[in-house]
């Protein structure tokens, strides 16, 4: 499954100080992802995925977050850098599931 989507980057307010920062998918894709990811999931309810943002691709998780309805996307500071983004910023982001 691979899902296209544009998206703001934000910081994890619960860790402000260590800039964590993420990108929500879309509900609907998110509603997509738990319809077919349904069962046991690794820590968190996590999924493995290859993310790409601009000329930038690596592999990470997504995790569900209930208080957005959503699955997020961690954004790594490399990538950031790589691609000129800052918290706030709108980019657009691929992600593939690659382990259903």
């Amino acid at each position: 499954m691979v899902f296209e989507f544009v998206a703001e980057l934000w910081i994890w307010d619960a860790r402000r100080a260590d800039s964590w920062t993420f990108v929500s998918l879309p509900v609907d894709a998110s509603e997509e992802i738990r319809d077919v990811a349904a069962g046991p999931r690794r820590g968190f309810g996590s999924l493995r995925v290859r993310a790409t943002l601009g000329a930038s691709t690596w592999q990470t998780s997504v995790f569900p977050d209930n208080s957005r309805g959503c699955y997020v996307l961690p954004v790594k500071r490399a990538v950031r850098e790589a691609e000129g983004l800052r918290p706030g910023e709108s980019a657009t982001v691929t992600v593939e599931l690659i382990d259903l």
